[in-house]
C-alpha cells in the first residue's frame, strides 16, 4: 500500500471501536511477544505471559474504558487501522503515549508517525512540558523506535533482567 493512496482520519475512540482496536493491537503486537519468547525462553515467557493474547485483550479493553486515558483511532476509509492512548501526569507535567498500534496490513506508510504527531500535539495543548513513550529494545520494536526518534524523542537505554528460580 502506498502512502499517498491512503486518506487517514484520526478521531476520538468510541465504544463501538473496541473490537477493531483489540484485534489490530493483538495482530500488531504478536511479533513483539514472539520476540520476547525467543529472547527470554519459553519457560520464563510462559510464567510471565501464560496467555498473552487474553491478558493483552483485557489490558487494551481496560485502557480504552478508563476515564483518565484519552484514546483516538486512525481510520482509512471505513477501516480502523490504528490507535493511540495518552495518559497525563499533571503533577509532573508529563504526557505519556501509553499504547500505540497499527494494523500490520497498514504498517510502514506513516500511520504510526501520524498517531504519534497527533498525540504529541494533544499532550502539548494539554499543558504538559514533557512527553514520554516506552517500547521494546529488540528487533520487533525497531520500527516503533524509528517513529519515536523521528518525532524527537530521546532514547534512554534501560536494562531489565529475568532469571528462572
Amino acid at each position: 500500500m502506498r502512502k499517498e493512496s491512503i486518506q487517514l482520519r484520526v478521531r476520538p475512540f468510541d465504544d463501538r471501536d473496541a473490537d477493531a482496536v483489540v484485534g489490530l493491537s493483538l495482530r500488531a503486537w504478536a511479533s513483539g511477544f514472539a520476540y520476547l519468547e525467543r529472547v527470554m525462553g519459553s519457560e520464563i515467557f510462559g510464567r510471565l505471559h501464560p496467555d498473552w493474547r487474553k491478558s493483552q485483550r483485557r489490558v487494551v479493553e481496560a485502557v480504552c474504558a478508563a476515564q483518565e486515558t484519552r484514546v483516538w483511532v486512525a481510520e482509512a476509509g471505513a477501516s480502523t487501522v490504528g490507535f493511540v492512548t495518552v495518559e497525563l501526569r499533571p503533577e509532573k507535567s508529563i504526557g505519556e503515549i501509553y499504547m500505540l498500534a497499527v494494523d500490520p496490513d497498514y504498517q510502514g506508510i506513516g500511520i504510526g508517525t501520524a498517531l504519534t504527531e497527533f498525540a504529541l500535539a494533544w499532550i502539548k495543548d494539554a499543558g504538559m512540558a514533557v512527553a514520554m513513550v516506552e517500547t521494546g529494545g529488540g528487533s520487533a520494536h525497531a520500527a516503533a523506535r524509528r517513529v519515536y526518534e523521528k518525532a524527537g524523542y530521546v532514547h534512554l537505554p534501560i536494562a531489565r533482567h529475568f532469571k528462572n528460580l
